[in-house]
């Protein structure tokens, strides 16, 4: 396994844990459909929440938060309809999150978590 794939399983680890202990429910990880993959899918309250995880080792090279373009997001829009559409009668009320996980070799983890981002 490449280590970008190594990191990238680690943060999203690490933020499905933190998510966890923030209250929210893991409904689905890591789903595939024919468009992309959804790597978190939670539930708080009533609200399903779709969530992107960006890992890095460090910010260097920007912030994780810094890969989330309106790309991005318009497909992580339609990967939401599609796990809907895959799993109906889920939820009143949708959002897209973002977690970023920074996490330099050797040393904790640091985690932050943007709710509403699309």
């Amino acid at each position: 396994m490449a280590a970008k794939d190594t990191l990238g399983r680690l943060g999203e680890e690490v933020a499905a844990r933190f998510l966890a202990d923030a209250g929210l429910e893991i409904v689905d990880r890591n789903w595939r459909c024919r468009a992309g993959e959804i790597d978190i899918v939670a539930r708080e309250g009533d609200e399903l929440v779709f969530v992107e995880v960006k890992t890095r080792s460090g910010v260097g090279y920007g912030h994780p938060f810094e890969a989330i373009t309106p790309r991005k997001l318009a497909r992580l829009r339609r990967l939401a309809a599609e796990w809907c559409t895959a799993h109906p009668a889920t939820a009143a009320t949708l959002r897209i999150d973002a977690v970023a996980v920074i996490a330099p070799i050797g040393r904790v983890p640091v985690v932050e978590h943007l709710r509403r981002v699309f």
